[in-house]
Formats: structure tokens, C-alpha cells, sequence
């Protein structure tokens, strides 16, 4: 390893030891630790594309993006939040949960629900405990789960409608489908283009190398027209005294919360009492 990659890690190791120290506002609700603050992605904002920053990106929160302590992401803290909000934790108890590219405290949580099955899987398994599964062409039955998350999962599927529709057929009627996914809050319309193929040009029209498409403000009637009921709420609404500089959160973020219709009067609080 070179000396310019030895102080580096050297650098990193410092400002993470520093990050973790008990001052300032801060805490991850995650691990519970208080801290001085959450480290940025990538260097922080100055890194993000122009163009993501001028079409008003909604996504992570790249200033304070991972936790020192546990690495917990802001998606995943955010993510977890919402579904405490909204009673998800108490939903699951019985149910059969599908969660696609599972985040490793999450999916702790979950299982500390009791679900009745907790399938965790992704396109590329990196634990012996996740399934071999394509979003667009799931390896399920019909009508099986009462819950299906994919945490920033679509802007990577090749074809985001058909990986919809696979949730859809999967999900039974009444079950939710929590489909958290960064957009434009400019683009009327989502961009996607066949050209765009480089990592570089991803990055640069995406605002990631492995992004395949920027979704607009038509993201939340995209995916309802495959067959599912929008239950989206915002930030303020579901956290509305939860402060998003604190526990590192993107407020701008809403939850991206579907249901399969049959009752469409149904309410995850009313499931869960």
C-alpha cells in the first residue's frame, strides 16, 4: 500500500474516532449512540453532480449519511422511522415479510417483530442467509406476502414497471409495499435513456454509477399504475417533530408506502391492533 493510501486511511480513521464523540446534537436510532456528527458520502455535497443538485434531488442525505458507530446509512435510520411511525412493527408480528436488498439493522428488527417468514434476498447474495432473487422476476407464489420492502431498489432495475408488477402478483390483497426510491422533485417526468450505459455517464445524469434512470415528480403515479393504491406520506406528516438534522435524515424524503387494493379503507394501525 502506498503512503498516500496509508494516510489516508490514517485521515479517515481520525475523523471517524472524532464523529463518535458524545458532543454537539446528534444521535443515530440505530444503535442509540450520541455523537458529534454522521459522516458524510463521498465527501459530502460538494461531490454531487450539478445537474442532481439543480434538478433538486431527493435522496440521501450525503452530509450526514453513515452513523461512526453502527454504519448505519440515513436511508436506513429514515427507513426504519417511518415504519415505527406508521405501526409496521407491530403489523409484522404473524406475517410474511419479503425484503428485497436487505439492510443488515433492519432486517435485526424485523426479526425481533416475529414475522411468520422473513425472506431476505437480492440479485447478488452477499450472506448465506439471503435468497438468489431478480426484482423482475421473482422466485415466489402468487399472493403470498403481507409485506414487501425494496429500499432504493428501483432506480437500479432495468425495467422498473415490470419489477412493479412482480410485486404486485407476489403481494396478497391488503399488503403493502414500502418502495423508498430518490427522484426529482423538477423532472416532471422520469429520464431514462438506452445511451447512458458508461459509469460515468450514470453518475452524471443518474447521481450514481449503477442508477439506470432519474424518476420525477411522476414516480408515485408510475408505480400505482401497475396495480397498486398510493399510501405515500411525507416526512412531516408521520415524523413531524422528529428533527432531520439530529438523527441524520433527509426530511424531504417522504415514504414511498403502497397497498395492493381489495380494502382500500384499511390502515396498517388498525391491522396491528
Amino acid at each position: 500500500m502506498s503512503v498516500k493510501r496509508i494516510a489516508s486511511a490514517i485521515l479517515r480513521k481520525v475523523v471517524e474516532l472524532i464523529a463518535r464523540m458524545p458532543f454537539g446534537n446528534h444521535r443515530c436510532v440505530v444503535c442509540g449512540h450520541s455523537l458529534a456528527r454522521f459522516l458524510p458520502y463521498r465527501g459530502g455535497s460538494r461531490n454531487v453532480p450539478a445537474l442532481m443538485q439543480a434538478l433538486e434531488m431527493v435522496g440521501s442525505d450525503v452530509e450526514h449519511f453513515s452513523c461512526p458507530w453502527c454504519y448505519s446509512h440515513d436511508r436506513e435510520r429514515h427507513l426504519f422511522l417511518f415504519m415505527q411511525a406508521a405501526g409496521f412493527f407491530s403489523f409484522m408480528s404473524g406475517k410474511r415479510v419479503l425484503h428485497f436488498a436487505p439492510e443488515r439493522h433492519l432486517s435485526r428488527f424485523i426479526e425481533g417483530a416475529k414475522p411468520s417468514e422473513h425472506i431476505k434476498c437480492d440479485l447478488h447474495p452477499w450472506a448465506d442467509d439471503i435468497v438468489q432473487a431478480d426484482l423482475m422476476a421473482l422466485p415466489f407464489p402468487d399472493s403470498h406476502f403481507d409485506l414487501l420492502i425494496a429500499n432504493h431498489v428501483l432506480e437500479h432495475v432495468d425495467d422498473d414497471k415490470r419489477a412493479v408488477a412482480e410485486i404486485v402478483r407476489v403481494l396478497r390483497p391488503d399488503g403493502f409495499a414500502i418502495l423508498q426510491t430518490p427522484f426529482s422533485n423538477v423532472l416532471e417526468s422520469t429520464w431514462e435513456d438506452e445511451g447512458i450505459r458508461s459509469a460515468d455517464a450514470r453518475l452524471q445524469a443518474f447521481g450514481q454509477e449503477d442508477h439506470v434512470r432519474l424518476f420525477g415528480k411522476d414516480v408515485f403515479e408510475r408505480i400505482a399504475r401497475e396495480g397498486l393504491e398510493s399510501r405515500v406520506q411525507s416526512h412531516e406528516e408521520l415524523l413531524g417533530s422528529c428533527s432531520s438534522r439530529r438523527f441524520g435524515l433527509n426530511q424531504r424524503e417522504p415514504f414511498f408506502l403502497f397497498v395492493k387494493p381489495r380494502a382500500l379503507s384499511y390502515s396498517v394501525r388498525e391491522g396491528a391492533q
